[in-house]
């Protein structure tokens, strides 16, 4: 785990898409690699995960849709609901991008992804961010919209304990500064 690596903010995440769809001076758009990132930031995958994804890898099981993958990095078995939206999503831009079912979706490699990401924050001027930022804000948004459920955090990434998943998020040093805020009595 690179805990030099931040978490991406709401702002920051549009941001770097948005910049990465529209290209800017010496950089030319990449929707190919822009949406890649956006899938590792809505389910919660690694990116060497994401550039292995093959729309048949997302099958209909009753009334959703379900993705069994075997995790790169780990070699554990994760199985998981796809959103409908979500997959309605990447199957569009299949059909946009003439990607056959069994082809992967994103034939490009991590460090290709990670060259293009380190472009486009260079430009922005964000620092901290690599792939893995995008993992790490899908957790963080879980776990502030899941009313700070850690165990549900933990659980979706898949960690060992949920000490492991405070300090993958930062939560940690927030409730830290939070405590110590919240203790403040400056009235006398």
């Amino acid at each position: 785990m690179n805990r030099k690596t931040v978490a991406l903010t709401a702002d920051q995440y549009r941001e770097i898409i948005s910049t990465m769809r529209q290209g800017f001076t010496g950089c030319s758009p990449n929707d190919r690699i822009a949406t890649a990132l956006m899938l590792e930031a809505n389910l919660g995958l690694r990116i060497s995960d994401i550039v292995k994804l093959r729309l048949k890898d997302i099958v209909k099981d009753g009334e959703r849709y379900r993705l069994s993958i075997t995790e790169q990095k780990t070699g554990k078995a994760r199985t998981f609901t796809v959103p409908l939206a979500l997959y309605q999503f990447i199957r569009c831009y299949c059909l946009d991008h003439d990607i056959p079912p069994d082809a992967l979706i994103f034939p490009v490699t991590t460090r290709a992804v990670q060259k293009q990401l380190k472009l486009v924050c260079d430009y922005l001027g964000i620092h901290g961010v690599s792939t893995h930022s995008f993992r790490k804000f899908y957790a963080t948004e879980i776990y502030k919209n899941s009313n700070y459920n850690i165990a549900l955090v933990q659980q979706l990434l898949q960690h060992s304990s949920a000490a492991v998943t405070q300090r993958y998020i930062g939560i940690q040093q927030q409730e830290i500064e939070r405590a110590i805020e919240g203790h403040l009595r400056l009235d006398v």
